[in-house]
């Protein structure tokens, strides 16, 4: 994809990955003051996932101020205990990813700020600062939740009904990209032209999956 692509063991990277649903019932989820059944049911497998992940981090030595079992809850409640803590962050994406579709792999890269460089390329051949892939791959949760503390695990979102605008832009621009930049500006084209059909298929039957959430982690 390019230089800053991991391959094999050779370095240490971040996963960027892609999800796409109707990010409205992962609120309403998070936030309802009485639940429904099938509310209920989504809950317990969001926090059985959680706790999933707190094992395995225990398993690594990863220490945890708060556990993401916790953080679950405390974000159900309204009240996180701390201000500064990555794990809200992982319990938002395992309510997201009970109701998004399968994860989309968009590869793994050394350092996430090599992205800030790709969106100065993108815009010196006119893609708009809405759709630079440092706008909307570090966006946030459309919830405010505590910081995670560093640049990783990040949440980002980019409204569906953007992906082919996105699509055209970036591959109006392919060309004339410096080659650092050319393959994974194709992966984003042929990625978001895929999910604009998707959209407009899913219109079609009546379903809105009107959110692209990215994380990379």
């Amino acid at each position: 994809m390019s230089g800053e692509r991991v391959k094999g063991n050779a370095a240490v990277g971040y996963c960027l990955e892609m999800s796409t649903g109707d990010m409205r019932t992962v609120v309403r989820l998070l936030t309802a003051v009485e639940r429904t059944e099938q509310q209920e049911r989504t809950l317990t497998r969001v926090r059985t996932e959680c706790e999933r992940t707190d094992a395995r981090f225990q398993e690594q030595g990863i220490d945890l101020d708060v556990s993401i079992s916790q953080a679950l809850d405390e974000l159900i409640d309204g009240a996180p205990s701390t201000d500064l803590c990555p794990s809200y962050s992982y319990a938002f994406y395992q309510a997201v990813a009970a109701h998004f579709s399968d994860p989309t792999d968009l590869g793994a890269w050394r350092r996430p700020t090599w992205f800030h460089a790709m969106d100065d390329e993108l815009a010196r051949h006119g893609v708009p600062s809405d759709l630079l892939p440092g706008t909307f791959l570090f966006s946030g949760p459309p919830l405010r939740l505590p910081h995670p503390g560093d640049a990783v695990p990040a949440i980002g979102t980019l409204p569906a009904h953007r992906a082919a605008a996105l699509a055209d832009a970036y591959e109006a621009a392919l060309d004339r990209l410096d080659p650092e930049f050319r393959g994974p500006a194709r992966r984003f084209t042929e990625v978001m032209r895929f999910e604009a059909e998707e959209w407009a298929s899913a219109r079609e039957l009546g379903r809105n999956p009107d959110t692209l959430l990215f994380w990379f982690h």
